[in-house]
């Protein structure tokens, strides 16, 4: 088998996977690999949690699809389950980051027309990711990613991350919501000040536009806390989530304070696969196990020791972080090369640049391979050095 049938979109690394469990994954030779990533923060809990594998083969055998023109069980309690997560808010299930994020910006407008406000434009933040579709790249601020597929949907205004003065300028009474993720992981695990979402808070409440946050990344005990605005106690309007939400299954979930999500109506929005009942029950056993092994406060104990580690190892280079969402911003061109040899000697990790590695270890992650992961980084940097 070859690639010569897939359209060329992703660079693909010569390791060909098989099988995984925990923080482990075996390749097609059966040789063993350290994951330092999570397949993207994906796989939190895990690869092959025997909770999550067990609750999709058990669904799978009772119903795996009806649409939603009908209700299902897995669904009502996975909404249940998040809106107590949430302190309230409603659901609505789609299949991945990018469709939360346009079901978000959606109802961010048909809110504010619900209200009575002309107000269109979208407030996003320069370098911020929020995926590839077309409503979503044009939030994305990376001009980079966006200049093949100009031109974009418009209404859309970036100004600097974190800097809640060029937020402010770019206020006023036509803007319908203010988007942003309260870390920004694709740009490499950038921590915003301590007031900057309580300012953005503010000033949508300011104008009466509502305050989307995108938790596809950094939701769901990534960072060591549920959701990574409770850091700073500033909730949202709306929440995106994704990545771990289904513990491997391809979902997505826009979430919304009631009094917002009541301005969608029945047909302003729809998915054909969303929150359907296999996605929902390993959603549902994602969040069972997370809650069980503590991993929310796991993240916050390995990433302390991750991040410590790594700040000795490398000394002169920038350690950034929350959780097991990790950041090391080098002085020189030496990402690409660490991802490389580390691959080679059994660690998968990845670069958001060329001076910037970024780490994700699933959750689950034992101090025993945290460890592991740790002697091939000092043996791969040691390789670099004697190279150099």
């Amino acid at each position: 088998m070859t690639d010569s049938y897939l359209m060329n979109t992703y660079k693909r690394t010569p390791v060909r996977f098989e099988s995984g469990r925990g923080a482990v994954l075996v390749d097609s030779d059966g040789r063993e690999y350290i994951d330092f990533l999570a397949g993207l923060a994906v796989a939190s809990v895990g690869h092959a949690h025997p909770r999550v594998a067990a609750a999709i083969e058990t669904q799978a055998a009772q119903l795996v699809h009806v649409s939603n023109l009908f209700a299902t069980g897995p669904q009502e309690e996975l909404a249940a389950r998040l809106g107590e997560l949430t302190g309230g808010m409603q659901s609505f299930f789609c299949n991945s980051g990018a469709e939360a994020i346009e079901a978000a910006l959606k109802l961010a407008r048909k809110h504010a027309r619900v209200g009575g406000r002309d107000a269109t434009r979208i407030v996003c933040a320069t370098d911020g990711f929020h995926g590839r579709t077309f409503g979503a790249l044009s939030a994305t601020g990376q001009p980079s990613k966006q200049a093949p597929f100009a031109p974009l949907v418009g209404g859309f205004t970036h100004v600097p991350y974190g800097d809640a003065a060029a937020l402010a300028q770019a206020m006023g009474d036509d803007v319908a919501a203010v988007l942003l993720e309260p870390i920004q992981g694709e740009a490499g695990v950038i921590i915003p000040p301590p007031d900057y979402l309580a300012a953005a808070r503010t000033l949508c409440d300011g104008v009466g536009a509502v305050l989307i946050l995108d938790e596809v990344q950094t939701g769901l005990g990534r960072t060591g806390a549920w959701f990574a605005w409770q850091h700073e106690g500033v909730a949202p309007d709306i929440m995106c989530l994704a990545k771990a939400l289904a513990g491997g299954l391809p979902m997505g979930a826009c979430l919304a304070r009631p009094e917002v999500a009541s301005s969608f109506a029945v047909g302003d929005h729809a998915s054909t696969f969303g929150g359907g009942p296999v996605q929902s029950a390993a959603a549902l056993a994602a969040l069972d196990v997370i809650e069980s092994e503590g991993l929310v406060y796991r993240a916050l104990v390995a990433g302390r020791r991750l991040m410590s580690a790594l700040a000795d190892l490398w000394p002169g280079a920038e350690v950034r972080g929350r959780g097991l969402l990790i950041a090391v911003e080098f002085s020189t061109d030496v990402a690409n090369e660490i991802v490389e040899r580390a691959l080679g000697a059994g660690l998968i990790l990845n670069a958001t640049g060329p001076e910037t590695l970024r780490l994700a270890p699933p959750l689950v992650i034992s101090n025993d391979e945290l460890e592991r992961g740790l002697a091939i980084l000092e043996e791969v940097s040691d390789a670099i050095l004697t190279t150099t």
